[in-house]
């Protein structure tokens, strides 16, 4: 019989084998990377250089998924987590390692997957500007309620990291001191039945924001954010700015005095309600706001002032743009684009199109670490037209 091709392999190992292999590396969302032969196995919370026993929990074709039973060999970047419900819960993925091992590791991720998804081999990537508190620093938190059958009893905190149930917190060391008081207080008095959602969040100083509206959840590293996104605006010399997927007119505001004119677009209503309040709260009068999908209004705004004296900052959702947005921006061809994105592989994905024929060159890229002790990591792209 002939030996099986690769569209007929048969996996090595099946699940429910113990193993024990060395990580060689981690890759993005959080898993380390180990291979026995050319066969690879994801094993979530372990760290490059150890050597670990797993369990495979999921065998595919060219890849299987393991557990970490035990580290029989450490990494010397390996420190005990703060949170005692750390590999259970699923909303953290590094407290196992030092954060200048995050920074770091982030750093190789962003670049990787510029490279491998891209082609952009030769893009300068700063260090990963990391959070003055690597915990207690996100402002918003989503807790679930769960009707658990199997104790049974009702339920509250985050989703688990390898199933759908529940995982009953009652502090979580990434939220504000003021986001664990709530939580608390949810405990105490809590809802009448599961599955329910409850958004706790803390409302930024000097700013209006719907309940429901964006805003960033790390209020520590903000200063460095905008300082980021005004450098690459001022080096570029534009004077006028359109800020795309505008919220609650963060940036559009924060570099409204670098500017002449600057105008905001974004399709929640509340969040351009708001917009234009805080224009009068932190004192910028050269600007305007339109309520509005950003890929329809974009024609006409690029219309309105410029092309080659404008800058276009865009901060989509994790989807990133819409394709019919970067046709509009090829199409109209700003000065600058620069793309605020917390998700890499859709930034990389969008970047790609925007420097296709040479349209755009990307210039820079700042990673800033606004997740500490989870798998995320926001960029600042800089784009400048060829």
């Amino acid at each position: 019989m002939d030996a099986p091709n690769d569209t007929q392999r048969i996996p090595p190992h099946s699940a429910g084998d113990h193993l024990t292999l060395t990580i060689n590396n981690i890759a993005y969302g959080g898993d380390g990377v180990g291979r026995v032969n050319d066969f690879v196995i994801f094993v979530p919370f372990t760290a490059p250089g150890e050597e670990v026993e797993v369990e495979l929990t999921e065998v595919k074709k060219n890849y299987a998924r393991g557990r970490l039973m035990r580290v029989l060999q450490p990494s010397p970047e390996r420190v005990q987590p703060e949170c005692k419900h750390f590999g259970e819960c699923g909303g953290c993925q590094y407290q196992h390692l030092t954060y200048d091992a995050q920074l770091r590791l982030k750093h190789r991720q962003i670049s990787d997957i510029l490279q491998r998804l891209g082609g952009f081999s030769d893009v300068p990537v700063d260090p990963v500007v990391g959070s003055p508190a690597p915990y207690g620093y996100r402002n918003r938190i989503m807790v679930r309620s769960q009707w658990d059958k199997r104790i049974p009893g009702l339920v509250i905190g985050f989703i688990r990291a390898d199933n759908r149930w529940v995982v009953d917190v009652d502090h979580c060391p990434i939220a504000e001191p003021a986001l664990n008081e709530q939580l608390l207080e949810v405990r105490r008095q809590p809802p009448p039945k599961g599955g329910i959602k409850m958004s706790l969040r803390l409302a930024p100083e000097g700013w209006d924001v719907p309940r429901d509206s964006f805003f960033q959840n790390n209020f520590h590293i903000l200063p460095s954010l905008i300082e980021t996104v005004r450098a690459r605006l001022t080096d570029a010399g534009a004077r006028f700015l359109i800020d795309a997927y505008c919220g609650v007119g963060f940036f559009a505001i924060e570099c409204a005095s670098a500017v002449e004119r600057f105008t905001g677009v974004e399709i929640d209503k509340l969040a351009i309600r708001s917009a234009n309040r805080n224009m009068e709260l932190r004192g910028a009068s050269n600007g305007d706001f339109i309520v509005g999908p950003a890929e329809e209004w974009m024609p006409a705004l690029l219309q309105r002032f410029p092309a080659d004296r404008t800058t276009v900052i865009t901060d989509p959702p994790r989807v990133g743009c819409a394709p019919s947005f970067i046709q509009a921006l090829l199409a109209t061809r700003p000065a600058q684009i620069i793309y605020v994105s917390c998700h890499p592989a859709t930034l990389t994905r969008d970047l790609k199109a925007l420097c296709a024929d040479g349209a755009y060159r990307l210039v820079r890229i700042t990673p800033l670490d606004l997740f500490p002790q989870t798998q995320h990591v926001e960029c600042v792209a800089d784009l400048r037209r060829t």
